[in-house]
């Protein structure tokens, strides 16, 4: 039998838990021209079978780049709640984002030593507890966060 702790343990209980529960998808990216300097984020939300449920690119004002990884993901977060409601506290949501930093920070890998970003990692961990609490952070390549990144650089075109 394997010993898991931590990350590992949670990640593998969440995937034996939720066998039959519906599931979502969702890609966030956040960014900054300059760091820091003008940021946005973009969200795409997807259903098991790859249907985008919702797109979602906002300007976030002046911030760093960690902030605005952090921000897409209250913001993500914040429109699956909407979209969903408490139907969501019942799905397998599955976060994927290029920030490594981000994605273990939040699997509870890394500490989260920056104050603002701490600030921003309790949100998360409230919104977690409030509406769903069966989910996972995932890093990956930026070439698979594509949209996301497009929807982020597309904002922050149009306002420069």
């Amino acid at each position: 039998m394997w010993n898991l702790t931590g990350a590992a343990a949670r990640e593998c209980a969440l995937l034996m838990y939720s066998k039959d529960m519906e599931r979502l998808i969702i890609y966030t990216d956040g960014g900054a021209r300059g760091n820091p300097g003008s940021a946005a984020v973009g969200v795409v939300i997807q259903d098991e079978a790859g249907k985008i449920v919702k797109e979602l690119s906002e300007y976030i004002g002046e911030t760093t780049n960690n902030q605005a990884e952090y921000e897409a993901v209250i913001r993500a977060l914040r429109a699956a709640k909407k979209i969903f409601g408490e139907r969501l506290r019942d799905m397998e949501v599955e976060m994927r984002m290029d920030s490594e930093l981000v994605a273990r920070q939040l699997s509870g890998i890394y500490r989260v030593k920056d104050q603002g970003l701490k600030e921003q990692f309790a949100k998360v961990a409230e919104l977690r507890l409030e509406w769903v609490p069966n989910i996972a952070f995932v890093h990956v390549p930026r070439a698979k966060n594509a949209r996301a990144d497009l929807l982020v650089n597309e904002c922050l075109d149009a306002r420069l």
